[in-house]
């Protein structure tokens, strides 16, 4: 068993994070001690549930859904697998966005490197893609297609 100020340093989120969280009725089977919340491996596994639904884009709302299919027992498999297959999407999603990005500031580190080994931007304002270095022209692209 772990007290809340544990697994707050565990996790590296506030203690009144995990207030909330139980608050909100996501540690349904939280033990207290005195008054005490102790945690069990168990509420951590479902920390780590929450934190990953989180951190894919699920508000604390549709966490909460899922907790109470997770309770509701094995006929509600399907509309978990549903859900948990609708933030895999979106993080596809997010990840192909943030790989654009990504190509772009790579493409703008190599543009002013040889800016400054220039002196000025003069040739590569008329550079052509093939004419760049072969990783440097495919992030070009990949930031440049629509």
């Amino acid at each position: 068993m772990y007290t809340i100020g544990q697994v707050s340093e565990m996790f590296g989120l506030p203690v009144s994070t995990l207030r909330y969280y139980d608050k909100e009725g996501l540690f349904p089977d939280l033990q207290r001690t005195s008054g005490i919340r102790k945690f069990s491996d168990r509420e951590l596994e479902t920390l780590r549930v929450i934190e990953c639904l989180k951190k894919s884009g699920l508000e604390i709302k549709d966490i909460k859904q899922f907790m109470k299919w997770c309770g509701q027992g094995s006929n509600t498999y399907p509309q978990r697998k549903e859900l948990f297959e609708k933030q895999v999407a979106s993080v596809e999603s997010e990840m192909e966005r943030m790989k654009n990005v990504l190509a772009l500031l790579k493409y703008k580190c190599w543009y002013y490197e040889q800016a400054i080994q220039d002196g000025n931007e003069d040739r590569l304002k008329t550079m052509k893609p093939e004419d760049m270095p072969e990783e440097i022209r495919l992030a070009y692209e990949s930031a440049h297609k629509r």
